[in-house]
């Protein structure tokens, strides 16, 4: 059975900025752990929060990298992650909750896209790893921390890559079928949107509530293992090699991709719903097949319970 995706009718359009999304919010007080939050869509998610006042820990690999990307931007801690290593999920989130600090926002939003085949040190497929299980267990070691703040929020990255078919309860490490990276990547977007799912029917009974969101396609690092020609492919760039911005087409710069992320973190509008997908700052409509929109399966929440038991399973952990 698959959610209620009826769009909210916001102000909000798709050339709106998350500067804009977050005019007039108050976030003094508030703990907001962002993974992948300093380059791309989390550096712009993490400008504008740390603007509206809300402490910001921010999850990075390359810390070096990361000094020096936040280095202008108050309120920020950094801590080391690896999302394709347990342990260094587990250090991280041990030190979060050795603070005993509530956490009211959890923004899970490194990723990677079409890579060559790789795989973590328990055998899972990279992008499957990185995308969804190290957030995930993230999410429920953390689990105690957003339940702590007594109304908190979990934002999930998807993207329209979850439209792209092939996504295998019976083969998500690509053990009996051949590698195909976009295939992996999609399987990877279905499984954050269906994560959001299960995670807000989890949740809600103790003020969790839980959305994924499409930011918009975006030219920026996500596009690095992609070559030349296949980045010319999409025609998502103009003739001096800039990314074409057009938001009514979905090509978005960070500040308007960035958009629906701190929409889905500060809005009233989103009172009471849980576990739906978002574009454009609104609660996107259910398609089948239009190239918006959310397709069926990613918020099918009988999918959604098969996969978050499966990723228990996986990560050798006990359901919340």
């Amino acid at each position: 059975m698959s959610l209620s995706q009826t769009p909210l009718g916001t102000k909000w359009t798709p050339y709106s900025t998350a500067s804009e999304v977050a005019q007039g919010k108050e976030l003094a007080g508030t703990v907001v752990v962002i993974t992948g939050g300093a380059s791309g869509l989390g550096l712009e998610t993490t400008r504008v929060l740390s603007g509206a006042g809300a402490t910001m820990i921010v999850a990075v690999r390359d810390t070096a990298r990361a000094e020096r990307a936040i280095a202008d931007i108050p309120g920020v801690q950094m801590q080391e992650l690896e999302l394709t290593c347990p342990a260094s999920i587990d250090r991280f989130a041990d030190k979060i909750l050795s603070s005993e600090r509530p956490i009211s926002r959890l923004i899970l939003n490194a990723g990677v896209m079409a890579t060559p085949l790789f795989r973590d040190e328990d055998g899972n497929e990279g992008q499957f790893s990185t995308n969804h299980l190290g957030h995930f267990r993230l999410a429920i070691r953390l689990w105690p921390a957003l339940r702590a703040a007594g109304t908190s929020r979990i934002v999930s990255l998807s993207s329209r890559g979850h439209m792209i078919p092939g996504f295998d309860l019976n083969d998500l490490a690509f053990r009996k079928r051949p590698y195909d990276k976009w295939t992996a990547y999609g399987q990877s977007k279905t499984a954050n949107a269906l994560f959001a799912v299960a995670a807000d029917r989890r949740g809600k009974v103790h003020g969790i509530r839980a959305y994924s969101v499409h930011p918009g396609s975006i030219v920026g690092p996500l596009a690095r293992h992609l070559t030349a020609e296949e980045i010319a492919a999409f025609e998502a760039l103009d003739p001096n090699g800039e990314p074409i911005i057009d938001p009514a087409a979905d090509r978005k710069n960070f500040a308007q991709g960035a958009a629906t992320m701190v929409w889905c973190v500060t809005s009233s509008d989103l009172q009471g719903i849980g576990g739906v997908y978002c574009e454009n700052c609104d609660i996107a409509p259910l398609e089948a097949e239009a190239r918006f929109g959310v397709r069926p399966y990613a918020v099918d929440e009988d999918h959604a319970e098969l996969l978050w038991k499966e990723s228990l399973r996986l990560c050798g952990l006990s359901d919340v």
